[in-house]
């Protein structure tokens, strides 16, 4: 190695790109060089003193090509020297030294010497191809940026056209999921029933949108003896299982009806047949005769909410008759309670996911008997969704909710049930048509 004294930085510099272009090193690599030696050189220059630089080669490690190694030695110590954030990295060698190790191209013309640099010319050429160089550099990574921003808006439009599609087709299938089970819901209810004398209307809604079934159900038919049975059931829980055990309940009842069974006894036949087959079942079950002619009135209750009655002239109260449910202990029906229909006269039969929105039940009781009494006299179709529109005006506790009115009025033609199909969705009316 053949060392040298510089005490100027242009000196220095020309040095350093006059061997580097004498090994052939690439020019970002001489320009990083040249950077990387000026940096760590100019403060004991600037101060007066000088740096000396030499060069050596040396041979790969485990491969045959060879290395140039460049030692810049300063007045200061190594742990002194800047060195991180170089534009080429260095290490420090056991005397001292700040060394650059840079791989040499397979093909250069071995040379060791420092020399100053022979013109001018030479040093403004090394400058501009630096120059060019470093914006050859940036106009690739340019290049690249906007071939890169291009992919990148290719890609996200093909993501977002992809995420419209899966969007559309998520729509799609819920909106047939949703028809699928409106139309099962729609199903599981009664068809209505024409009675002289007597016109309905229900309204339900289930506790969200995502399953239109629960566990709230009804069921209404005529008896051979002309009696219109009524059966209100809330089984535990939501969604398909407890639509199951809604319908398990309402079709055994129908069954205990029909065969003339006597009204206080139907809860508790009803849950000796379906307990060894369904133990989980639990349900409340409210059930109503009426009588279209006479407007005898009978309710069998298994822990449902009361039936409320309300009177032509404008008073109201409900009809408690004690009693335990399906699933519950000692089921059934305690007694029969009776009370007179008299025509003009309403009666709701309800779930408690109409009085309960709240969690308070007393209140929505209340609150009931205010809303019934303001809506007993509009079209009977209307009456139940207006009851339910008032009482769940603020929802606390979403549950299934049904609704469900029965009025008696003077014997005679009145329009068809098909005229009175609510118009709020899962909701179900019909008043007697023409004998």
């Amino acid at each position: 190695m053949t060392p040298r004294a510089f005490h100027t930085l242009p000196a220095l510099r020309r040095a350093v790109r006059r061997l580097s272009a004498a090994h052939q090193l690439p020019i970002e690599t001489r320009a990083r060089l040249v950077l990387s030696v000026l940096t760590l050189a100019d403060h004991d220059i600037e101060a007066g003193r000088p740096v000396t630089l030499e060069v050596a080669q040396e041979p790969g490690a485990d491969q045959p090509a060879e290395f140039l190694a460049v030692a810049l030695r300063t007045s200061r110590v190594c742990d002194q020297l800047p060195t991180n954030g170089l534009p080429l990295p260095a290490q420090t060698a056991p005397d001292g030294a700040t060394v650059w190790r840079v791989p040499l191209p397979a093909k250069h013309v071995p040379h060791n010497a420092i020399t100053p640099a022979e013109t001018s010319a030479t040093e403004i050429d090394a400058l501009e191809d630096e120059l060019r160089a470093a914006l050859a550099r940036e106009d690739a990574l340019t290049a690249e940026h906007h071939r890169l921003k291009h992919e990148l808006a290719e890609t996200n439009s093909g993501v977002l056209a992809l995420y419209v599609q899966l969007e559309e087709r998520d729509e799609q299938l819920r909106t047939a999921h949703g028809q699928m089970l409106r139309e099962l819901e729609d199903a599981l209810r009664p068809s209505p029933i024409t009675v002289d004398g007597l016109e309905f209307a229900v309204h339900y809604a289930p506790a969200g949108t995502a399953a239109p079934t629960g566990g709230d159900l009804y069921d209404w038919f005529s008896l051979p003896d002309g009696t219109v049975h009524i059966t209100v059931v809330d089984a535990l829980g939501h969604g398909v299982r407890s639509t199951r055990s809604a319908l398990n309940v309402t079709h055994a009842v129908r069954t205990l009806a029909l065969e003339g069974h006597p009204l206080h006894s139907i809860v508790e036949r009803t849950n000796e047949i379906l307990a060894p087959f369904d133990p989980e079942l639990m349900a409340t079950v409210l059930l109503a005769r009426l009588h279209p002619a006479s407007g005898l009135l009978q309710l069998a209750n298994g822990s449902h909410p009361p039936a409320l009655l309300l009177r032509e002239d404008g008073t109201s109260q409900y009809l408690e008759a004690r009693g335990r449910g399906v699933g519950y202990p000692l089921p059934g029906s305690e007694t029969v309670r009776e009370e007179q229909l008299n025509e003009g006269d309403l009666l709701i039969l309800y779930t408690d996911g109409l009085t309960e929105s709240r969690r308070d039940p007393r209140e929505g009781e209340a609150r009931l008997v205010t809303s019934a009494l303001r809506h007993m006299h509009r079209p009977i179709g209307d009456i139940p969704g207006a009851i339910a529109d008032d009482m769940h005006t603020v929802i606390l506790h979403s549950d299934d909710t049904l609704a469900l009115a029965v009025r008696r009025r003077p014997p005679g033609p009145t329009v068809t049930p098909e005229r009175l199909v609510a118009a709020v969705p899962h909701s179900r009316s019909c008043r007697p048509a023409p004998r």
